[in-house]
């Protein structure tokens, strides 16, 4: 503990120090003397009176041409800028479609210090424009108060790619060669969609990541101290997808085209937008090409009682397919400038098969006699198939205020899935005399969620406001489990492994937070408490789950050192409650040498995670986030590894068996330095790079204290040529992890791209290539325990080829019948600054 703390400490030390040197070089130091004011306003459409979001808001001090400072409006129009220092300014607003509009002789003083601009009016220019190209562009990373956003439509070498490959450029965050990920080190993550949980992650996180393509997203949060409007679940925090939407008047859309040595997919595009009423629909689809990858194992374990030891070496190789589309329509009517309503419909789809080959040879040593008591060799068929459809839809009702920020929403979120899984193995053997044996199985499954949600947002003042909100989650999951078993040549019904089961969880929360400033606007914050009631029933044989209630706060807190750099501290409380497939007792038994099972005994992990980090924004445009963390979970939910000599299952005994199974085993610490830079070193290259290093601490009551430092370092480096030509390379390092019986395997991979715009931005070609020179990535790993120790090496083919065309069509309108608009939307606008 006290090596631990040390590194803690110093790590600390770094960070401060590093802090206040960039502060005390900045221009403008923080003093309690110096006047830091708030300008606020909120930006309409003066045709439709409808908010016009992302609207470009920047500020310039008179006589000075350069701005400094900007942001952009939100959904509902309205923007901030803070820690404005005392002087004349102008405000400059700004939105393609839009005559520019400038405000004039904005004074910040001691008595003036909070500026309200009011609603500012947008006047839509007379023009119809046929193509439109958008100079600037958000940066690849934004920091938040309490997320990270990562914006893929910069990011080239993901072109033609999918979610999967996406998620390994993102900060703090890690994937695997299996697309497992990981958020500052823990796997524990709530995925969403569009802010919404959606059941294509419940059956395959991997194949539901594969499935949707990188050109449908628009950008990716990473929320590691999720605040109390979000659920608990999930300690490492959650990962937020964002998907593509217009808002733009007219009609438009974009067609996108890949194909690969790989992987091959594609993605239609179609947004219209006339006045109050708006039609977003998507289809998009994808394959990964059939690869092989090349399997090997091998087992040493020892019998004691019988003085013996017993070698399995596995050798084979097994073949991989994968594909599936999703489809989305989405409604949206502004049915007043106060009203809102969207319905939404998504219809998803995936599969996978895999099957393959492998040579097995068990040999028997008796080490009293030091002689070989058996050798057994043999060839084990299997194969295995899923499939999933899912429909998704919802319903969303919004409802502004007369007052700015007051909010009403209500959600209605329904997720229905059908899945039928498949699996057979047979072994033949070639000595010994052993008669063939085998199993089959068949696994058909519904899932359904439904959620119910409300919030409500009321703003007491411009320094505080509070949310409150109430949310059922109701989940029921029903599967069948049939299983045949070879015997005298024919597959005879098990009845011992075929049974059903109804799994029902219903989480019943409410939550209440408050947004406000302190000392002025000296520290910025977000508190708040939610309470969770989870209720689990499932008829699994003997099993009985206990309903549990968790309060879980919540707290960030912000300080603007200046203009350009802020630091912030965070804490939350997160549980992880094990899902079906964790509690779910089924035996796996497609490799009857190493067979799974859930644990219905498994109880909800618990978190405490904290995190510290400064961020830093440089005039050229270079930026800099540093953050440490620090994690504590009990009930720590791991999986272990058993070795049997025997192991009898539902009436069968197999021989020479790795059981695996997941437990909550002790607790586990992780302590963590991540660390973002992007630096423009000319108008034409830039860096970037995300570099995470994390020790990772677990305790296993009854054996020694396990503690692996880890880390994950990238470097992103784009080239412009100029005439529409880019290029991009990237590289990813993810280290080995030991783990509380074993170490898992390095993960080293690069790629490459380039990209060419035609006919003013409306067409792009590009060309992709991953690992070029390496056919294979090596994955080696390792597994031990107090009576056996495996080694496995998969060699995984990841080399690609690829090229992309992208496509954007439409005409945008942004002439309004004035006339047309105020009869459906009839409440008139606000006075305020620039009507």
């Amino acid at each position: 503990m006290l090596r631990r703390n040390n590194i803690v400490e110093r790590i600390l030390l770094v960070i401060l120090g590093l802090a206040l040197t960039v502060n005390a070089s900045a221009n403008n130091s923080f003093s309690f003397d110096e006047i830091k004011g708030k300008i606020t306003g909120k930006v309409v459409d003066s045709a439709t009176h409808l908010p016009v979001s992302y609207a470009t808001i920047s500020i310039f001090k008179v006589n000075n041409p350069s701005p400094v400072n900007g942001v952009v409006s939100d959904d509902n129009g309205a923007f901030t800028l803070t820690n404005v220092s005392e002087g004349s300014y102008r405000i400059v607003v700004n939105f393609i479609g839009y005559r520019k509009k400038s405000i004039n002789n904005i004074a910040i003083s001691k008595t003036s210090a909070e500026v309200s601009l009011g609603t500012i009016f947008l006047s839509p220019s007379t023009n119809q424009l046929k193509t439109v190209e958008i100079v600037s562009k958000a940066p690849i990373v934004e920091n938040k108060i309490d997320k990270q956003i990562y914006n893929v439509a910069n990011d080239l070498t993901s072109q033609g790619g999918s979610a999967a490959d996406v998620l390994p450029k993102l900060p703090q965050v890690t994937v695997d060669i299996d697309g497992n990920v990981s958020l500052q080190g823990n796997s524990n993550i709530q995925f969403l969609i569009n802010g919404k949980p959606s059941s294509i992650f419940g059956a395959s996180l991997a194949d539901a990541l594969q499935s949707i393509p990188a050109s449908q997203i628009k950008s990716i949060e990473v929320i590691t101290s999720p605040g109390a409007k979000y659920d608990a679940n999930g300690t490492g925090g959650i990962i937020n997808i964002v998907l593509k939407e217009s808002r733009i008047e007219g009609v438009n859309g974009s067609v996108n085209l890949s194909a690969g040595t790989r992987r091959e997919n594609g993605s239609l595009n179609l947004n219209i937008r006339k006045g109050n009423f708006a039609v977003n629909a998507f289809f998009n689809g994808g394959e990964q090409i059939n690869s092989t990858t090349i399997n090997k194992t091998n087992r040493l374990s020892y019998n004691g009682a019988r003085d013996t030891s017993t070698n399995l070496a596995q050798n084979g190789s097994s073949n991989f397919t994968r594909g599936g589309y999703q489809s989305g329509l989405s409604l949206n009517w502004d049915i007043s400038r106060k009203d809102q309503l969207t319905i939404s419909g998504g219809y998803n789809y995936f599969e996978n098969h895999n099957y393959g080959l492998t040579s097995q040879d068990q040999t028997a040593n008796d080490l009293t006699n030091n002689t070989i008591a058996s050798d057994v060799q043999s060839l084990r068929n299997s194969d295995s198939r899923f499939a999933g459809k899912y429909f998704d839809y919802s319903a969303a009702y919004k409802r502004t205020f007369a007052k700015e920020n007051q909010e009403l929403d209500i959600l209605i979120n329904s997720s229905n899935g059908n899945n039928q899984s498949n699996f057979s193995q047979q072994q033949t053997y070639l000595t010994g005399g052993y008669p063939p044996s085998g199993s089959i199985g068949n696994n058909p499954g519904k899932d359904h969620e439904t959620e119910i949600s409300v919030d409500y947002t009321q703003p007491f003042s411009k320094k505080f406001t509070i949310e409150t909100g109430a949310k059922a989650t109701l989940e029921n999951i029903n599967n069948t489990v049939v299983t045949d078993t070879l015997k005298n040549g024919l597959y005879v019904p098990n009845t011992n492994q075929t049974y059903g089961f109804n799994y029902n969880r219903k989480v019943y929360a409410a939550y209440l937070s408050a947004t406000f400033a302190l000392f002025g606007d000296f520290i910025n914050g977000k508190a708040g408490l939610r309470d969770e009631y989870t209720n689990t029933t499932a008829d699994f044989p003997g099993t009985n789950i206990p309903g549990y209630n968790i309060v879980a706060p919540s707290a960030v807190l912000s300080h603007q050192l200046d203009e350009s750099q802020s630091i912030k501290l965070s804490y939350t409380y997160r549980i992880e409650r094990p899902d079906y497939g964790s509690l779910n007792p089924f035996y796996n038994v497609s490799d009857p040498h190493n067979i799974s099972a859930g644990n219905p005994n498994l109880k909800p992990e618990e978190g405490h995670n904290y995190e510290f980090g400064y961020s830093k924004n440089f005039q050229q445009g270079a930026n800099i986030y540093i953050g440490l963390y620090y994690r504590y979970n009990t009930n720590d939910e791991q999986t272990y590894t058993t070795f049997y000599d025997s192991l009898k299952v539902n009436g069968t005994t197999y021989s020479n068996v790795s059981f695996t199974q997941r437990a909550n085993i002790g607790t586990e610490t992780t302590e963590g330095l991540s660390l973002f830079a992007s630096l423009p070193v000319t108008k034409q290259f830039s860096l970037r790079s995300n570099m995470n290093f994390s020790d990772r601490i677990t305790t296993n009551p009854g054996n020694p204290t396990v503690s692996g430092f880890i880390y994950r370092i990238n470097l992103n480096a784009t080239y412009e040529f100029g005439n529409d030509l880019i290029a991009e390379i990237f590289g990813n390092y993810n280290s080995s992890q030991r783990t509380i019986q074993g170490t898992r395997p390095i993960f080293a991979f690069y790629n490459a791209a380039i990209r060419k715009q035609f006919m003013k931005k409306k067409i792009s070609i590009g060309l992709t290539a991953t690992d070029p020179f390496n056919k294979y990535i090596n994955q080696k790993s390792t597994t031990a325990g107090p009576n056996f120790y495996q080694s496995n090496l998969r060699e995984v083919p990841f080399r690609s080829f690829g090229i992309t065309l992208a496509y954007k069509f439409g005409k945008l309108e942004f002439k309004k019948d004035k006339k047309d608009d105020n009869n459906n939307l009839p409440d008139n606008p606000d006075g305020g600054g620039g009507k």
